[in-house]
Formats: C-alpha cells, structure tokens, sequence
C-alpha cells in the first residue's frame, strides 16, 4: 500500500489524473471503476479539463459504478448513475453507453446484483477503482460488519452514513434506507485501487483503514491485502497516521519511472 500525502485537493486530483491519463494512454480500452460523493469530483474535474484541451481521450473507456441507490426515481437528481452523468460523462468524450451502474429500480434486486458481476467480468474486469471512504470506515456501501469477500449486494445503510449523505438531498428523510454496492470482495478483484480522501473528518477512518488490525469493523481495512493499492491523502486527512514521516520519506525517494 502506498500512501501519498499531498497539499490539496486539486493536486489530489491532478495525481489521480495522471494515473488515469497514462493507463489510457498504454491501453485506450481500459475499464475504471467510477466512484461518486465528494472526494472523487477533483479527479473528474481534472480528466474533464484534460479531455477540453485535447491532452486526453476516454473515447474507447468503459465504466461501472460502486453503488446505487435503491428505488429512487430512474429522473432522480441523485441517483448515482445521474450524478456521473453529470460531473463525468457530459464533461469528457466516453461513449453514451460507456458506463454502467446496479439497477437500483429492479423489481428482482439479488438478481440485478448477480447481473452486474458477470457485467464487471464480461469486461475483463476493473483496471483502475476509484475509492472514497466514509467517516466509519465504509468503501463504496460496505457498512462496518460487511463480510470482507463481499459480492454485489443488498445493503441497508447506517443512520450516519444516511447523515453523511443527507446534505445531497433536500431533507435527511429523503435518503435511501437501502443501496446496491459492490462487495468488498468485488473491489479486491479490480488490478489497481487508488483511495483519495481529504479533510479532517475523515482522518481516523484512514488511520484505521491504513494502519489498524484488518476487521469488518472498519471495511477500508480489507485492502490491506490487496497488492496494488494506492491512497491519496491532504495533510488533514492524514493528520492521525502515525508512520506519517515514513511515507513522505518513501514517496520522496521513489524512483521517478514507478509511476503510481
């Protein structure tokens, strides 16, 4: 696991970018994995500034969404599969059926998750994941107490993660009681996992992501055992690791053709 501490936003962005932007570049077919909420939008910010200057094309790139709301309006504002449409897909040149999401409004819901695992392996799988990590430790919708090898699934979400969430939506009751959500072990099989998380509210979710015992109780910790994880952290979120010198020391010397 790498961890990158950086001294802001925006050049949390521009790093994920690169990342993105030199994946694209070896392999113009690539599949990312899209994750929504609010640590992601400086990464697509940056691929949309990028795709406007013609420096990057995501013309031949799949996707597929982390999650979904359940039984929100297919019209919904805040549906996840509008929310990339906006802050994503109607910024930058992907294909119009370039990207997919769980079916939140299926009448047969085990069913619908089952369909998006063979969706996600009929592509070949994830290339790059995009990950946020919520204030108690949740990726995508895992929940603390989800089973680590975790398929797409059903789940019902915690009274702080509908808080979290409710400043998307016009009062706390309209947020979704239930989502879909790759499972953890869903996430474990993408090749390369690249976590970007900013602000101090989050800074004892990376630490035990990063640093605690793995556990359910903290979900982000499951990617300790992934091979190839990246995270991207501002100095705020980073403020409670304690081996917090000897990263920056790594990243300083990394080699320069390593890439992330």
């Amino acid at each position: 696991m790498e961890i990158v501490i950086l001294p802001s936003a925006e050049a949390i962005g521009a790093l994920a970018a690169d990342a993105v932007h030199e994946l694209v570049a070896r392999r113009p077919d690539v599949v990312l994995g899209l994750a929504t909420g609010s640590s992601p939008l400086g990464v697509y910010d940056e691929l949309a500034r990028r795709c406007a200057a013609r420096e990057l094309s995501l013309a031949r790139v799949r996707g597929f969404l982390l999650d979904e709301y359940v039984a929100l309006p297919a019209d919904h504002p805040q549906r996840y599969r509008a929310v990339i449409r906006r802050e994503l897909e109607e910024r930058v040149d992907l294909a119009p059926d370039a990207v997919q999401g769980p079916d939140g409004t299926a009448g047969d819901l085990p069913w619908a998750c089952a369909a998006y695992e063979r969706a996600i392996a009929d592509a070949g799988g994830v290339d790059l994941q995009l990950l946020g990590i919520g204030t108690d430790g949740h990726v995508a919708f895992n929940e603390p107490g989800s089973s680590l090898s975790s398929r797409t699934r059903i789940k019902t979400l915690t009274a702080q993660t509908r808080a979290d969430n409710a400043r998307f939506f016009e009062s706390p009751d309209e947020v979704p009681r239930h989502v879909l959500t790759q499972g953890l072990g869903t996430i474990l099989r993408a090749q390369h996992l690249l976590l970007v998380a900013t602000g101090q509210g989050k800074a004892a979710a990376v630490a035990a992501a990063v640093e605690g015992p793995l556990s359910a109780s903290c979900p982000a910790s499951v990617l300790q055992l992934h091979p190839h994880v990246t995270v991207l952290l501002d100095e705020t979120a980073a403020a409670d690791l304690v081996r917090l010198d000897y990263y920056r020391e790594v990243y300083a010397g990394k080699p320069a053709w390593q890439g992330l």
